[in-house]
């Protein structure tokens, strides 16, 4: 069977081993997580909780951590598989754009693109749990369930349709948010686990490499995306529905440049942690359900 990197990955496999990687990662940093979102609250870090409760509103992050990263990987890597199928019957064999001869930016490209696709699909599901998980985190309800509760409460005022938009609250923002962070940690992770098995001539990958370059990746894609997490941040724990860009204008006129890398420290400890248990996990069940050692 073809290898995790190198070939197309089964429906299943990636289904299953995606579920176990989301929830050992969320479950695993999940402090992390809240201190990051704390930091971030315009409430402040110690009136959304400082220290306290660390673990407030894993519920919710329970519910989504393995359908979201089930969603993703599946879409990833169907979409990846799809692409290459095109690539390789335009071109013929398009080994050689891995090895460069020209052609070295095609794959990149390909994982950008198959990437943002998985992250549109996993904000389906991502996006309302992290909503619940949030309120809960910044202490503005004691529990994820407190908060659900809430939201649906409010069906009377606002209809469905607005208890709808209560719960997708900050869509746009975290796909702005996870559609750059991708597009930069996977063609990244992707590329330094095809130079590993070049320089080794294997054809896969193993687990602790996979999350080695998952730290790495993960840190360089953080980093860079901090500003708008913290634009997302703001958009889910704000009383009242406001556009992206209003709230980013009155973050710089109220709190500065400075506000936007709040949290910058903990959320890029946390997603380098992460890819290395994220992707590490994923590689690891990935090979052992394909029978790849």
């Amino acid at each position: 069977m073809a290898s995790p990197s190198s070939g197309p990955t089964p429906f299943t496999p990636a289904l299953l081993a995606g579920a176990l990687a989301g929830t050992t990662v969320d479950l695993s940093l999940y402090p992390i997580d809240t201190l990051k979102t704390r930091l971030q609250s315009s409430a402040g870090f110690y009136p959304s909780g400082g220290f306290r409760g660390v673990y407030a509103g894993v519920g919710s992050a329970i519910v989504g951590s393995a359908p979201g990263a089930a969603f993703f990987f599946v879409t990833y890597e169907e979409v990846k598989s799809r692409l290459r199928v095109l690539r390789e019957d335009g071109m013929g064999d398009g080994s050689t754009s891995a090895r460069g001869g020209g052609k070295g930016w095609i794959e990149p490209v390909e994982h950008m693109v198959a990437a943002s696709v998985g992250e549109v699909a996993a904000c389906a599901v991502r996006v309302p749990t992290e909503v619940v998980k949030q309120r809960a985190q910044a202490a503005q309800y004691p529990s994820s369930m407190a908060a659900l509760r809430f939201i649906l409460a409010q069906r009377g005022d606002i209809g469905t349709l607005g208890v709808w938009r209560e719960m997708y609250r900050g869509w746009s923002i975290t796909i702005l948010r996870e559609v750059p962070f991708t597009a930069i940690q996977f063609p990244l992770w992707e590329g330094m686990k095809a130079w590993r098995r070049r320089l080794h001539g294997r054809s896969q990958t193993s687990a602790t490499e996979s999350g080695i370059f998952g730290s790495i990746a993960g840190a360089v894609a953080a980093g860079l995306t901090t500003p708008l997490d913290v634009l997302k941040t703001r958009m889910m724990l704000a009383k009242e529905r406001q556009a992206a860009m209003s709230l980013f204008v009155q973050i710089w006129r109220e709190s500065g440049p400075k506000a936007f890398i709040a949290g910058l420290g903990p959320r890029v400890m946390w997603i380098s942690a992460g890819g290395t248990v994220f992707l590490g996990t994923y590689q690891w069940a990935l090979n052992a359900i394909t029978g790849i050692t």
